[in-house]
């Protein structure tokens, strides 16, 4: 996948599925922009990034905030003429809770950091993507926003309205050249799935067909492959790879 002449701004890149396609997509040739709301975590990412040969810029943001996302993208656009790749990675895990005793509080955050950060990056961008005529928006979702998960009702439903974005907005944009896509990772081996436990990380793997977890770089290679030319004729689409825990 040749991404050489390409800027990505990936969120959530300080870390885990993020960080792998940041390393990932300057390997292909792409810039980077790295967003985290830990800027000590993708100041990291940034080093290692440059390290590659690409060009990099590191910005602190919560995606949930419109007025920092707005500041992340004029950051964006005054050090790359434009951005031809986006990806709503950033996210938040939590602990299962049932929906009994689910705080509004909890709930809030969720949709806000998943649901609202996706429509604020993509706005963000959408209008300069519209002029070039070309563009990919790459949406993170989760395999529980295909088939709901036990204790993470706010979790699934976030990442199920994700899902329903992708859809919409790809009917709305592909005439312009744009294409939106999601992804629904299953159980990956990143620091949010390792917060969970030991003991939960392990029965969760033992209900994957293949009997292991997926890592970031594998994600990352589909993700590679949305954002290349190779996709160009794929929208609208949920790819998920999860080992076969969802068919």
């Amino acid at each position: 996948m040749n991404l050489k002449g390409k800027s990505a701004l990936i969120t959530g890149a300080g870390s885990g599925m993020g960080r792998a396609m940041a390393l990932l997509f300057a390997q292909q040739g792409a810039d980077i922009v790295i967003c985290d709301k830990d800027l000590s975590s993708a100041e990291m990412v940034k080093v290692q990034v440059s390290g590659l040969g690409a060009r990099v810029i590191a910005i602190e943001a919560d995606v949930s905030n419109p007025e920092q996302v707005n500041v992340m993208v004029k950051a964006a656009f005054h050090e790359f003429p434009k951005i031809d790749i986006l990806v709503n990675n950033a996210g938040i895990g939590s602990d299962l809770v049932p929906f009994r005793r689910m705080t509004f509080e909890q709930w809030d955050r969720m949709i806000a950091v998943h649901l609202y950060g996706t429509f604020n990056c993509t706005r963000g961008v959408i209008e300069k993507m519209i002029a070039q005529k070309q563009g990919r928006v790459i949406n993170m979702s989760s395999v529980n926003g295909l088939m709901g998960e036990t204790l993470a009702v706010h979790y699934s439903a976030a990442k199920a309205a994700i899902i329903g974005f992708t859809k919409a907005l790809a009917k709305e944009v592909a005439h312009h050249g744009i294409t939106v896509n999601a992804i629904a990772p299953g159980v990956i081996g990143t620091p949010m799935i390792d917060r969970l436990g030991s003991q939960v990380v392990d029965s969760l793997i033992k209900t994957i067909p293949m009997r292991r977890k997926g890592e970031p770089e594998e994600v990352a290679h589909l993700a590679a492959f949305l954002a290349s030319d190779h996709a160009s004729y794929i929208t609208g689409q949920v790819i998920s790879p999860n080992g076969g825990s969802y068919m």
